[in-house]
C-alpha cells in the first residue's frame, strides 16, 4: 500500500474530520480513507441514449442553423411492368 500526505488543510475542515471520524469511531486517518474510496467509486454519470451522449459532448462548441430545402409533393410509385 501507498503512503499519502497531505499538507495545508484548513484547520476548519481538518476539525470537521476529526469530529466525523469520531462520529463513526475511528481514526482521522481511516475516514479520510474511506471519504476518498467513496468519491474515486462513483463512475459519472452516463448520457441515457446516444442522441444524448453526442449532445452532451458538442453543445458545448455551439450550434449552426441549417437551410432546409422545401418539400416536393410525393413522386408516383414505379411501374415495373415489362
Amino acid at each position: 500500500m501507498a503512503t499519502m500526505t497531505i499538507r495545508n488543510i484548513d484547520d476548519q475542515l481538518k476539525a470537521r474530520l476529526r469530529v466525523q471520524a469520531a462520529q463513526h469511531n475511528r481514526s482521522m486517518e481511516d475516514e479520510a480513507r474511506d471519504i476518498l474510496r467513496a468519491a474515486l467509486f462513483l463512475e459519472p454519470a452516463r448520457p441515457t441514449s446516444l442522441a444524448a451522449a453526442i449532445r452532451a459532448r458538442l453543445e458545448p462548441l455551439g450550434g449552426i442553423d441549417l437551410e432546409l430545402p422545401e418539400r416536393e409533393p410525393i413522386r408516383p410509385p414505379a411501374v415495373f411492368d415489362v
